[in-house]
């Protein structure tokens, strides 16, 4: 059920070179990463700047030290194995408890994060509402986009959006070939529209505003618009300045651009193992990172509380990020079996990269979570 209908935050006052204007077909057959076979996947998530138009974003020049702390004595190959793990990187109260590598990635290597970008997109939104570029979350998104007046988008605010209760219809089954998340990037844009705002404004709206959740990666590349729009920067430039530098990413990252060259919001950063962990630090302290605060702690709290509750298992739903034990715990997820896991309670952040066989297994998905549960007994 919906916990909350819109976000509730009360938001306090809180270099990138992009690509050129490069412009791609939409992607051949050879590129559509959700039908690749497993083999290729644990081989090519660590090339995909090298396979498709990127943004190229640079390493902080203040990179934040993450210092050994104990060696956890953990045998973690097992489950490694089964999971197809590439990178698994354990950090309690700012230390490195646990760093593994698999699959031949190493660490200097980057990793695609698909929709784990949807959590660096909502902090994005914070950041532009303490910049003053969002008024507000409780802003109607046709404010910004204009264009998408007359649709499923009519009386839906940004808080909608956010929390994917927007009520516009969409199908994200990875393994349909004609699901929306399938052919949303194969689906050439009008020459005189944004793709996303054209796609999605042709949606039409199965519930009232607020009133179901429903997940849409639509959605968050239409946050990533907004965004773009109302800052007048590029996704990656802003990402840049906001999160990269502050939070003293290591390692470039690069961020998957549409046919028209822009930055999809809901996926597809690829980065270092260490620096997605420092992704996880950035959430668990509330955006106080070593280099001045990101957004607002109010922000972050509100963002990373539960919202949308599953009444079937432990899980919800935030502002991009799931939920976990009623809102205990917090996650940025991925298909393939991509996260970073924070537990504030005991200081730690757990990052998986993986390439499992399919898109999403709740049998993968609850060995992970029984790994977790063990990982924690032993720290």
């Amino acid at each position: 059920m919906i916990r909350r209908s819109l976000l509730a935050i009360a938001c306090a006052v809180g270099l990138v070179a992009p690509a050129a204007a490069q412009t791609a077909s939409p992607l051949p057959a050879d590129l559509q990463v959700l039908f690749w076979p497993a083999e290729r996947r644990e081989q090519d998530l660590r090339r995909m700047p090298e396979l498709i138009p990127h943004a190229r974003i640079e390493p902080s020049p203040t990179p934040r030290r993450l210092p050994d702390g104990e060696a956890l004595d953990f045998d973690s190959s097992a489950f490694m194995e089964s999971q197809r793990v590439a990178g698994l990187l354990v950090i309690q109260d700012g230390r490195v408890r646990m760093e593994r590598y698999g699959l031949g990635l190493t660490p200097q290597d980057h990793w695609d994060s698909f929709s784990m970008t949807k959590s660096l997109t909502s902090t994005l939104v914070g950041a532009a509402i303490a910049d003053g570029a969002i008024r507000s979350p409780y802003d109607l998104v046709t404010d910004y986009i204009p264009e998408l007046a007359g649709g499923a988008y009519d009386g839906v605010q940004i808080a909608h959006v956010l929390t994917m209760t927007s009520g516009a219809r969409w199908n994200e089954d990875y393994v349909d070939p004609n699901s929306d998340v399938a052919r949303f990037y194969l689906t050439p844009p009008p020459a005189d529209m944004d793709a996303t705002v054209a796609y999605l404004r042709a949606l039409p709206r199965a519930y009232p505003p607020g009133e179901r959740w429903h997940y849409n990666t639509g959605e968050t590349n239409l946050i990533g618009v907004l965004v773009a729009r109302a800052t007048g920067r590029p996704l990656a430039e802003y990402l840049k300045e906001k999160v990269w530098d502050p939070a003293g990413m290591e390692g470039p990252a690069f961020w998957m651009l549409d046919a028209q060259g822009k930055e999809a919001g809901g996926c597809c950063v690829s980065a270092n193992l260490r620096d997605w962990g420092r992704v996880g630090l950035m959430a668990l302290e509330r955006g106080a990172v070593p280099g001045g605060q990101i957004a607002t702690a109010r922000w972050f709290e509100s963002a990373t509380s539960q919202m949308v509750d599953f009444p079937e298992n432990d899980r919800g739903y935030g502002a991009q990020w799931w939920t976990r034990g009623d809102g205990a715990q917090f996650e940025a997820s991925g298909i393939f079996g991509q996260m970073i896991h924070v537990d504030p309670a005991r200081n730690l952040v757990v990052v998986f990269l993986s390439a499992w066989p399919s898109a999403t297994s709740r049998e993968r998905s609850d060995e992970r979570q029984a790994f977790l549960r063990e990982l924690k007994a032993a720290l």
